[in-house]
């Protein structure tokens, strides 16, 4: 599933009348870097779900294919009238999705990441419910946002703390109770954010982690836009 349902309020005004994922990033929409990454990893199929301007995004992309999976679209502005939020989104979403499958944010830059089969083995043979990687603290996020301990386990409370990248695999277990309550499909449109869920599963060790130390960039803002376009 790939993210591309907020509305880019620090991106204003370039996100007035372009979505936030369609932003161009060295010569392509933003969202368009962990499509092509999925399909090169040799993942066929892609769940995006969209709010603000959601029509450009379907508009752009269609159904997918030609070096891009294959696109189904969770429109939550177009049922809900805005977007469900992280939790929500993904839990509205459910019932397009495999039970264990990878989570990226179209608003991410993160061109050397390689999503893999490998990757989707170990967290199947792990038993935990989430998989998540962690990048160094960028500037705008210096306290970060978990802990790694040593034997892979992702930490609330840890000396270290790392910067949650958005990438990250799960189980939809993971979205039912005791962490999450909003039944899959969401049919009532419930807003829900990640972070609780995260953090109740990490609480219980459901929840492991990795450290991914290539390029990866939040393009929150148009400073960050404007530096990753000019190559810094």
């Amino acid at each position: 599933m790939v993210l591309a349902a907020g509305r880019g309020e620090r991106m204003r005004p370039l996100t007035d009348a372009t979505p936030k994922p369609l932003l161009d990033v060295r010569g392509k929409p933003l969202m368009q870097w962990p499509l092509e990454a999925l399909a090169a990893g040799g993942f066929s199929s892609a769940v995006v779900n969209t709010a603000w301007l959601g029509e450009q995004i379907e508009a752009r992309f269609g159904a997918g294919g030609n070096a891009l999976p294959s696109i189904a679209y969770s429109h939550e502005g177009r049922d809900f009238g805005g977007a469900l939020e992280t939790a929500g989104g993904i839990v509205r979403a459910l019932p397009m999705l495999a039970d264990v499958f990878w989570v990226a944010a179209g608003d991410v830059y993160a061109p050397d990441f390689v999503f893999s089969e490998a990757a989707v083995t170990r967290f199947v043979t792990s038993g935990r419910l989430a998989h998540l990687w962690l990048v160094p603290n960028p500037s705008h996020n210096p306290k970060g946002d978990f802990g790694l301990s040593a034997a892979g386990l992702a930490l609330n409370e840890a000396p270290e703390r790392l910067t949650f990248s958005t990438i990250a695999l799960y189980r939809a277990a993971f979205f039912a109770p005791p962490h999450g309550d909003i039944p899959p499909g969401n049919p009532q449109g419930t807003k829900a954010a990640l972070a609780p869920l995260l953090r109740r599963a990490i609480d219980n060790a459901q929840v492991s982690a990795e450290r991914y130390l290539g390029a990866w960039t939040d393009v929150g803002t148009p400073e960050r836009l404007a530096a990753l376009n000019a190559g810094r």
